[in-house]
């Protein structure tokens, strides 16, 4: 089941009295030009738009200049559930996400592939990864695409896990609620992997993602990052139940997902790490 958020569409107006303006202006457009092309691809394909989201343009409402970032999330619960299976944990890197970017003026689209879920959760359903590819691919036919890298990639690599004694109903009503306490995040929405998964005769632990950011610090931690923005954000946090009791909360950190991208990583990274666990570890206690 899947509860949308917000939709987001703000229209920039940008003065060109400068080259580097104008540079700036042209990139945005080819950015633009890129995610239309997607969406047109994922409606063609059939698959379920969960979250559009122009980072620039959110942030720079905020007052935070940023490079041209833009991530649609899209969904095929037939898809997810064989994945999930495997490894509920994969939920992190679920559904599809394909980021449409600018990286020092040359507009790039970016996406998390098959062999990102396979390496950071340990998949070895060869079937349920060639379907995601292959849908994947097929959204991606037109579009000049690279997958997210996958060079020092581990299992559970960049991954913050908190548990706590409450059920999975439980701490994702705290969680939300600590979220949305704070006054600079949006709501994106939320995706109940279980109740998907028992729509197409499968039966899941309880897993329920939740889709969230903040458009002033997450400009900031994207600023010299652009690429993140795959990931970051749209802050995803994965809650499910544990097989001992209670529940299991994951999100992705920040810093560790910068390195893989660049090589290194900054100071907001790890200012963003460091609240978002104080915040999600009060929530479920």
């Amino acid at each position: 089941m899947v509860r949308f958020g917000f939709v987001f569409s703000m229209i920039a107006t940008l003065s060109l009295s400068t080259s580097a303006f104008a540079q700036s202006s042209s990139a945005q457009t080819a950015v633009d030009e890129n995610f239309l092309g997607l969406e047109t691809a994922v409606a063609e394909a059939g698959a379920t738009p969960i979250a559009s989201i122009d980072h620039a343009r959110l942030a720079k409402a905020e007052g935070v200049e940023m490079l041209a970032s833009r991530v649609l999330i899209f969904s095929v619960p037939e898809i997810n559930t064989p994945i999930l299976k495997g490894n509920v944990r994969a939920g992190l890197d679920l559904p599809f996400r394909v980021l449409s970017f600018d990286q020092d003026g040359r507009p790039q689209i970016a996406y998390t592939d098959s062999q990102f879920l396979k390496v950071r959760h340990g998949l070895i359903n060869t079937q349920a990864l060639n379907a995601f590819e292959n849908k994947l691919l097929d959204v991606l036919n037109d579009l000049d695409a690279a997958p997210a890298p996958t060079k020092g990639l581990i299992t559970n690599y960049g991954i913050i896990e908190l548990r706590s004694e409450l059920s999975v109903s439980e701490a994702v009503e705290r969680l939300k609620t600590a979220v949305m306490g704070q006054d600079d995040t949006v709501w994106f929405g939320e995706i109940d992997f279980a109740t998907e998964a028992s729509q197409v005769g499968v039966e899941l632990p309880d897993a329920v993602l939740l889709l969230f950011g903040g458009p002033a610090p997450g400009g900031v931690a994207m600023a010299d990052f652009p690429a993140i923005g795959l990931d970051a954000f749209c802050q995803k946090l994965l809650v499910y139940a544990n097989e001992e009791g209670g529940s299991v909360v994951i999100f992705n950190d920040i810093a560790a997902l910068a390195e893989l991208h660049y090589g290194s990583s900054a100071e907001p990274h790890h200012g963003l790490n460091k609240r978002l666990t104080t915040t999600f570890r009060t929530a479920i206690e």
